[in-house]
C-alpha cells in the first residue's frame, strides 16, 4: 500500500512537473513573440519613408543627364545633388570628366613606360613609383620629374572654358580645336561623351588599382610587370 502511494505521489508530481514545464515553455514564447514584435515596431518607427515616382531614384531631372547608365542609372548613393540643382550637377560633372581624363593618360603613360618605350636618352628611367626617385641617373634625366609636374600644372590650367562658349560639362574647345564637332548629330554627340564619360571612370579606377598593386608588391599575379 505504501509503494502504491509512492507511486501516486511520483505520477502526480510528474505530471505536475511537465505541466508547469509546459506552461512555462508556452509563456517563453509568448515573450519571444511579443519583443520580436516590439523589435520589429521600433525598426519601423526609425525606417525612413518609402520615396515615392518622382524622388530622386528613377524620375527626376538629373536621372536623365548622360552617365546614368545601366546597370545603375542615376547613381547617387550619398546625395550630393539630392536638391536636384543643375548647376552644382554641372560642376560635379566637369569635375569627373577632368578626372577620367587624366586617368585615361595616367594609364596609358604607365602601360608605355612599362613596355619598355622611353624617350630618347631615358632609357636606364624606371617606370611607377621609382620614376619619382629615379636614384643613380644623370641629372638631365632627373630634371624630368620637375617637366612631369609642369605638365601637370599646364594640363589643369588649359583644361577649363576660357572663353565661357562650352556647350557641355567638359568642353574645353574654347572656339580653338573642333574637328568637325558641330557638324555631327546630337545622337552621335551623346554616344562619344557617353564612351569618354565610362571610359575615364574605368581608367580612374585602374590607375589607382594598379598603383595600390605596384605599392604591394603583386602586380605580377594580375599580369602587370612589377617595377
Amino acid at each position: 500500500q505504501r509503494s502504491l502511494q509512492l507511486h501516486q505521489r511520483v505520477a502526480t508530481f510528474t505530471f505536475t512537473f511537465h505541466r508547469r514545464s509546459k506552461h512555462q515553455h508556452q509563456i517563453t514564447a509568448t515573450m519571444k513573440t511579443v519583443i520580436l514584435a516590439s523589435l520589429i515596431a521600433g525598426a519601423a518607427a526609425f525606417a525612413p519613408a518609402p520615396k515615392t515616382a518622382s524622388s530622386v531614384a528613377l524620375n527626376n531631372v538629373l536621372g536623365k543627364e548622360l552617365g546614368a547608365q545601366a546597370p545603375l542609372g542615376f547613381f547617387d548613393p550619398l546625395g550630393l545633388v539630392a536638391d536636384e540643382d543643375q548647376t552644382y550637377f554641372d560642376h560635379l560633372r566637369e569635375v569627373e570628366i577632368r578626372h577620367g581624363r587624366v586617368g585615361m593618360l595616367a594609364v596609358t603613360g604607365w602601360l608605355t613606360t612599362a613596355a619598355g618605350i622611353r624617350l630618347p636618352g631615358m632609357e636606364e628611367a624606371p617606370f611607377g613609383f621609382k620614376a619619382l626617385s629615379m636614384e643613380g641617373l644623370p641629372s638631365d634625366v632627373r630634371g624630368t620629374v620637375p617637366l612631369t609636374l609642369m605638365s601637370v600644372y599646364f594640363i589643369t590650367n588649359f583644361m577649363q572654358d576660357s572663353t565661357g562658349e562650352n556647350e557641355f560639362p567638359g568642353d574645353y574647345r574654347n572656339g580653338l580645336i573642333d574637328f568637325g564637332w558641330d557638324n555631327q548629330t546630337d545622337e552621335w554627340k551623346d554616344r562619344k561623351r557617353a564612351v569618354e564619360l565610362n571610359n575615364g571612370r574605368a581608367a580612374q579606377m585602374g590607375i589607382l588599382g594598379i598603383m595600390i598593386h605596384e605599392q604591394l608588391g603583386n602586380l605580377n599575379d594580375i599580369g602587370l610587370p612589377q617595377p
